[in-house]
């Protein structure tokens, strides 16, 4: 047991996920994602049982079709887990999976992509409805690089954070306006800094609502636990967070050390060993790389955001953000805010300067590419140190 259960925290509702309960004063819960492939059963069922093992409170499983809602289906019966389903645009597979797992995460700005005469407000009751004839939780997952279109248009360009929040906010409300409270919310950018600001502005308004806490696409050790600790520290320390996911690139096989380092941290600050910093180091190469998971098509991603990251040692006295993206869920919207945007297919990677794109190249490639336009964008802008 962590000593997460020592840390004050907002006394938000209590929700049951699966034989776990989150929220009040249970202990912070840790969680992580599987990178194998949701259709390999057996593989997934071995990654499942091994993080929770680790000690995963929640273990989460991407599905993006009927084919993976089955076999996650038949990986609850095989795994003693709390599994949590990532849905991703097809809202609808919500009904199926429902019956048979703890947690289904929808993502408010996904829901826009399918159906688009249908109002979101009508999908949100829909999964509602089977979510409680389930006998499921829910989590609002709501990401920097995939906000509700409708709520981005009514903040200034440069605010990302009010958008996230308006969005979690409205759907909170739709939620208990229904009378379906069973829900908890994420609000989660691969900036530290926004991360806290988003969560403190959600926690102030609706504090008793779980939150699940996390800085996405924080990218590889060490540099993405640092930005994930510093994030958790000032939220935590504050009485913010019930749930926490540390989003590693890792290799499949070292998806266990997203537990670990959750663990760590926890225990930190339960512990009073917190750092005094409030921002996150922004001189020289900012690195953000998603966590490995099933909906990556290629394993030589993080091979790629390995050599991405050794590539950026060229270039310590610039200030650049290159993102490295696993899938194209993710990769298409979560490369915009960056200098330079890598996201990877299964057997070619598409290169961006910032939302333009720059075409696609194939795995031996790219880098030598990454570098001609690192170094185009230097020369353009001049020496930033």
């Amino acid at each position: 047991m962590s000593d997460s259960k020592r840390i004050q925290r907002n006394k938000t509702r209590v929700i049951d996920i699966g034989t776990a309960r989150l929220g009040g004063e249970n202990p912070i819960l840790v969680q992580s994602m599987c990178a194998t492939p949701t259709q390999n059963i057996a593989d997934t069922s071995r990654q499942v049982q091994a993080l929770a093992d680790a000690g995963a409170g929640i273990v989460r499983l991407a599905v993006d079709s009927r084919k993976d809602a089955e076999a996650a289906i038949e990986i609850c019966q095989q795994v003693d887990a709390n599994i949590c389903i990532d849905l991703q645009e097809n809202w609808r597979l919500a009904e199926i999976l429902a019956p048979s797992v703890a947690k289904i995460r929808y993502n408010p700005g996904h829901l826009h992509h399918h159906e688009k005469s249908l109002p979101w407000q009508e999908k949100v009751k829909r999964i509602a409805h089977w979510a409680a004839e389930g006998d499921t939780a829910l989590r609002i997952g709501v990401n920097c690089g995939s906000v509700d279109p409708a709520q981005k248009q009514l903040w200034p360009p440069e605010d990302s954070v009010s958008p996230m929040v308006a969005s979690a906010l409205e759907h909170s409300a739709l939620l208990d306006e229904i009378g379906f409270i069973r829900y908890t919310v994420s609000l989660k950018d691969s900036d530290p800094a926004l991360v806290i600001e988003a969560n403190r502005n959600f926690a102030s308004t609706r504090p008793e609502i779980p939150l699940h806490l996390g800085v996405t696409e924080a990218g590889l050790p060490p540099d993405g636990v640092i930005k994930t600790r510093i994030a958790f520290e000032q939220l935590i320390s504050q009485g913010i967070g019930d749930t926490v996911r540390v989003s590693l690139t890792v290799p499949n096989e070292e998806k266990y050390q997203e537990i670990q380092a959750g663990r760590e941290i926890l225990d930190d600050i339960a512990s009073g060993r917190v750092r005094s910093v409030v921002q996150y180091q922004t001189d020289g190469p900012n690195i953000i790389s998603c966590p490995s998971c099933s909906r990556v098509e290629n394993g030589a991603f993080v091979e790629l955001a390995q050599q991405v990251k050794e590539l950026s040692k060229n270039y310590l006295d610039h200030q650049l953000t290159i993102a490295v993206m696993g899938c194209r869920v993710n990769g298409p919207g979560e490369t915009d805010d960056a200098d330079l945007g890598l996201w990877c297919a299964p057997s070619f990677v598409n290169l961006k300067r910032g939302s333009e794109s720059l075409g696609s190249f194939p795995y031996d490639e790219i880098l030598e590419k990454l570098k001609q336009e690192i170094e185009n964008l230097i020369r353009n802008r001049g020496t930033v140190s």
